[in-house]
């Protein structure tokens, strides 16, 4: 029995880092180096996920991706941000469990931006295009009046330059802490592109997972071309709430952007490797005429 008994004296801890140890000089730190796919649940090293673009190599999940990331994905270096000064004033003087004033602070801490949405001028190949790419991380990529009138300003902005309009969402909807100013921004976005439309300026729509709410019921789904990446969830209401409400159980897939393909409501599903270069074929088929 003695052979399970500690001797007095002993190290506890026994050869590691804090000792000096051989075995704590050959120890290697890989806290933070992996992740795991939440569809197919395989470990992947980080540094293979952000080469393949956050898309997993087993089985092609499509992982959120921020919003700088999706204008580096699609424009070439050197685009400009504009519209990037506009902050929320809390209309309504908003409080739930929190004040909506100190949700803001954080998510514009947590994500450095003032906002969930990036606006950018640059070039897609060799179209200058207009594009604006929708932050999930800031409060679920709710849409309230900065990200309303930074649409409508990147609408107004393809409209007067003959640029073509890219909008990437990414969005749980209109913002409840902002009532009805926030679906408001539904009304004044959705008459800015049927202007952009009279006046002949493609609008392509990208929907990326997820892509619900009062941002479904107005920008996203009516581009002249509406694109969504593999396995987005897009639809207006979740499927929870619909189940709970006419009491069936719903179709295997529903609401995914293959499901919302088969059934016409979407033009391609794009996988986000082909995506740049779709875009830029789609651009050459609806070019702009010149100004």
């Amino acid at each position: 029995m003695s052979w399970f008994k500690r001797e007095d004296g002993d190290n506890e801890a026994g050869p590691g880092p804090d000792n000096g140890g051989e075995a704590g000089q050959k120890n290697v730190r890989t806290e933070g180096l992996w992740t795991k796919c939440p569809s197919c649940r395989a470990t992947i090293f980080k540094a293979e996920l952000e080469t393949n673009l956050h898309v997993c190599p087993k089985c092609q999940h499509h992982f959120k991706l921020r919003a700088r990331e999706r204008l580096d994905l699609l424009l070439e270096p050197g685009y400009e941000l504009v519209d990037g000064g506009l902050k929320s004033t809390d209309p309504l003087n908003f409080s739930d469990v929190k004040p909506y004033k100190q949700r803001l602070r954080k998510a514009q801490e947590e994500t450095g931006l003032n906002d969930a949405i990036l606006s950018a001028v640059g070039c897609l190949g060799e179209q200058d295009v207009v594009v604006c790419a929708m932050e999930y991380a800031f409060i679920g990529g709710s849409m309230g009046a900065v990200v309303g009138e930074t649409i409508a300003r990147a609408v107004d902005r393809a409209r007067e330059t003959h640029k073509p309009l890219i909008i990437v969402a990414a969005s749980g909807g209109a913002r409840m802490m902002e009532g009805v100013v926030s679906l408001m921004q539904m009304a004044k976005i959705s008459t800015a592109l049927a202007v952009l439309d009279e006046a002949k300026v493609p609008y392509i729509s990208v929907l990326t997972d997820p892509t619900t709410g009062g941002v479904t019921a107005s920008f996203a789904m009516l581009g002249d071309l509406n694109i969504a990446e593999p396995g987005a969830l897009i639809g207006f209401a979740g499927p929870r709430v619909i189940e709970q409400t006419i009491r069936q159980k719903l179709p295997e897939g529903f609401q995914r952007a293959e499901f919302l393909l088969e059934k016409g409501f979407l033009d391609a599903v794009v996988q986000r490797k082909d995506l740049k270069a779709y875009l830029q074929r789609a651009l050459a088929f609806l070019r702009a005429p010149a100004a």
